[in-house]
């Protein structure tokens, strides 16, 4: 008897899961992939395009029967999820399951911040979280020609926890070539004490070190009030202030409206085993930055792509096993790595292994060109994978 398996979003974490469960499974089993579009951005070229460096057009990722063969391709928006039941709600109609994969991602939150949406709206603020972000804020870049650029963390958790640095140093590298670097103070503000605070303080200390060496400011524990977006204008809980004439903004994250309220998680953010990314409900797993997957030293894993990808394996021989077919045990490394571009096409980059005990092994290695090529060959790797 045939058994379906339903994933849910075509994000990094759901396209690698559906292809590996493909490979797993007999050709009987049918495996549904759901997403809204498919048709998305890849996020790691995102700062690339908010530099100049990539269009939009460049970084699409469309994935189609092709890049697929085996997996059904369902276009739908996911509305509810019943674990009880195993059974997932959709604008097309009720799909019952055998086994679930959730990777819905999280969704950007402006509205959760007093002013930030109006400000966005008003071309008072920009995000580089959407490529309509990155190119806007891209123009807003070379139209600043003095005052202050202020890179700014609205709100915790966030995507990929080097982003909003390497935004900064690849706007500063803009701006020098525009000539108005000179001109321009390009500040970072986060309510964390360090960048990249999971990663430990040695690598924290040495990003603030990069940061200096680039002439960008880090002031940390900023907890963001409100924006005050037509005096351009920060307001902070503490009640401290700052004034900006550009400001780039990582909004506010929050879960999909898909996975609130059906117990998955109470946080919205849905709790998964660390090591084999099953949650609390049989047959039920999830992946990427949809989860809360808790580290030894009580921090989350940070939401990146290459955590997603990294757990495709570990799901596809979990969902195997539990369909009663035979597969490696499942087993969560935890590894993982980032790059953070300087600017002139080089990188540094960050890696280590993030369910080390008692808090991560991570080692910041020196920027190189080497570094900055490694994830232009990632970015192609993937866009050439799911683009076929």
């Amino acid at each position: 008897m045939s058994k379906t398996v339903v994933v849910l979003g075509a994000g990094v974490g759901g396209l690698s899961v559906a292809s590996r469960l493909r490979e797993q499974l007999p050709e009987k089993d049918r495996i549904l992939l759901l997403d809204r579009s498919f048709d998305a951005t890849l996020g790691l070229s995102l700062l690339w395009v908010m530099r100049g460096w990539r269009t939009p057009e460049n970084v699409r990722v469309r994935p189609t029967p092709a890049a697929l063969p085996g997996v059904e391709m369902v276009t739908t928006t996911v509305e509810a999820i019943e674990p009880q039941q195993r059974r997932v709600l959709t604008e097309a109609g009720e799909i019952r399951y055998d086994a679930l994969v959730i990777a819905l991602g999280a969704d950007l939150a402006p509205r959760s911040v007093p002013g930030l949406a109006e400000a966005i709206e008003a071309g008072q603020a920009e995000e580089f979280y959407t490529t309509h972000g990155a190119r806007s804020l891209h123009q807003g870049l070379l139209n600043l020609r003095q005052g202050r650029l202020a890179v700014l963390i609205a709100g915790l958790p966030f995507k990929c926890p080097a982003a909003p640095f390497e935004a900064a140093l690849l706007a500063a590298d803009l701006l020098r070539e525009t000539g108005a670097r000179e001109h321009v103070r390009v500040d970072t503000l986060t309510p964390d004490p360090l960048p990249m605070p999971v990663a430990g303080p040695v690598v924290g200390q040495a990003l603030v070190g990069m940061l200096s060496r680039y002439d960008i400011g880090f002031l940390p524990q900023r907890g963001l009030e409100r924006v005050e977006g037509e005096n351009r204008r920060l307001v902070f809980t503490d009640g401290s202030q700052e004034d900006y004439d550009l400001l780039a903004v990582v909004p506010p994250h929050r879960p999909p409206a898909a996975v609130v309220g059906p117990g998955l998680g109470t946080s919205g953010w849905i709790p998964v085993d660390a090591r084999t990314l099953t949650t609390d409900h049989e047959g039920v797993w999830a992946i990427g930055d949809v989860t809360l997957l808790t580290l030894p030293n009580g921090k989350p894993l940070p939401k990146a792509a290459v955590f997603a990808e990294g757990e495709a394996d570990v799901v596809a021989f979990g969902v195997a096993r539990h369909l009663g077919y035979e597969a490696p045990t499942p087993w969560f490394t935890g590894f993982g790595s980032c790059y953070i571009e300087l600017g002139d096409h080089v990188a540094a980059k960050g890696e280590g292994n993030f369910l080390e005990a008692p808090a991560p092994m991570v080692t910041l290695l020196e920027p190189s060109a080497r570094f900055h090529q490694e994830k232009a060959d990632q970015e192609t790797d993937w866009i050439k994978r799911w683009n076929a």
